[in-house]
């Protein structure tokens, strides 16, 4: 009978490959060196935050096959910090490195509407969807899901782009010219009571561990805060995390995993369904790094080497809130402030839209989980 334990862990010393140069590639990095681990980045873009603190970075264009070999032969595993990391980019580099998480699960989070079937199949509830590649789609989707209800890019939409709702019928055809008539899905309006979210880890042995859930709000389609813990029932925080570690079980899932929930509430109870998820660190997760003794990209990296994964438990309740362009140039008052933790990226131009940092808020006292 084959081995089936899992491969041995990465020893300090051992290099970590990124693919991405942003600011969960630069946390991740910072991370790996708290371990006595390397990290190499791979980015195309000339200068990079991840680059800045990293032992080593190439800069070359994700479809480079000489380049993503060269990188391979560099590292002991491959990582991403983002989802839509061109598949044969992935395929060139497993052939010559481990590439954590694995090819299912970057896939089935790539396209919207093979992410919601994968849900749906392990019995996750979802907003209700139909997939939609004309018009005449679109059209009939209506009719069945009514109106409101949000037409969606089937692949690269994040922060809000890639989106339209659609109030009225009549207002199909703007919508669809406005995704430029790509291949999308429709989903019902969910009258949620509040967004919540849940990072959750696997190891490469299967041990699974998530951080407690929590509560979000959005500005302009961009998370502004994330108020830990969240204010719902004990069951459902409960179930959001047996949720999110079912879908890590499901994925065969190596790493950190973000997963969004809408809560709803009918006046008699709250119950969840999931938004999506994302194969990585996510922004929802950064106040574990000032309020949990083992952070997200932590956990993330330990997963992806192969070591035990931390205890997510946090240690103080935390509001963790983005810098959002021009809103960076506040650090100075930032820092006069108690128990507030600064964290900067090292981007140089503040344009609208663009998260250039984050604050945590650290608050005295401690809640129980609920």
């Amino acid at each position: 009978m084959p081995d089936q334990s899992p491969p041995p862990s990465l020893p300090p010393g051992s290099t970590i490959g990124i693919l991405g140069g942003g600011q969960l590639g630069r946390m991740l990095a910072l991370a790996a060196a708290e371990l006595g681990l390397r990290a190499h980045i791979y980015a195309p873009e000339e200068t990079s935050p991840a680059a800045e603190v990293a032992s080593a970075a190439t800069r070359a264009a994700y479809d480079d096959e000489a380049a993503l070999i060269a990188f391979a032969d560099t590292v002991d595993v491959v990582t991403y910090e983002f989802e839509n990391v061109p598949g044969e980019t992935a395929r060139i580099l497993s052939e010559h490195a481990p590439v954590r998480p694995g090819a299912k699960a970057l896939m089935t989070s790539q396209d919207r509407l093979d992410e919601k079937n994968f849900l749906n199949a392990l019995g996750i509830a979802t907003a209700p969807f139909a997939a939609v590649d004309t018009l005449d789609d679109l059209k009939t989707a209506l009719e069945k899901l009514g109106t409101p209800a949000v037409l969606k890019t089937r692949r690269l939409g994040y922060d809000g782009k890639g989106q339209v709702k659609i109030d009225q019928p009549d207002a199909a055809a703007a919508a669809f010219d406005a995704i430029a008539g790509a291949p999308a899905i429709l989903e019902g309006f969910m009258p949620f009571e509040k967004e919540v979210s849940v990072i959750a880890a696997r190891a490469q042995d299967g041990t699974s561990a998530a951080y407690d859930v929590g509560e979000n709000v959005h500005r302009d389609h961009i998370l502004h805060t994330t108020t830990v813990p969240a204010v719902i029932d004990p069951a459902i925080a409960d179930n959001a995390r047996a949720i999110a570690e079912r879908i890590a079980h499901g994925l065969d899932y190596v790493g950190v995993i973000g997963v969004e929930f809408f809560v709803l509430n009918d006046g008699k109870q709250q119950t969840l369904c999931v938004n999506e998820f994302a194969p990585r660190v996510h922004n929802s997760g950064h106040w574990t790094s000032d309020a949990c003794s083992v952070s997200q990209f932590e956990q993330h990296i330990r997963a992806v080497a192969g070591w035990p994964l931390g205890d997510p438990t946090r240690h103080c309740d935390a509001v963790m809130t983005n810098l959002i362009g021009t809103e960076v140039d506040d650090w100075q008052a930032h820092a006069h402030v108690s128990d507030r933790a600064i964290h900067l990226y090292g981007k140089h131009d503040a344009r609208p839209g663009r998260k250039m940092g984050h604050i945590t808020d650290l608050i005295h006292g401690f809640t129980k989980s609920e």
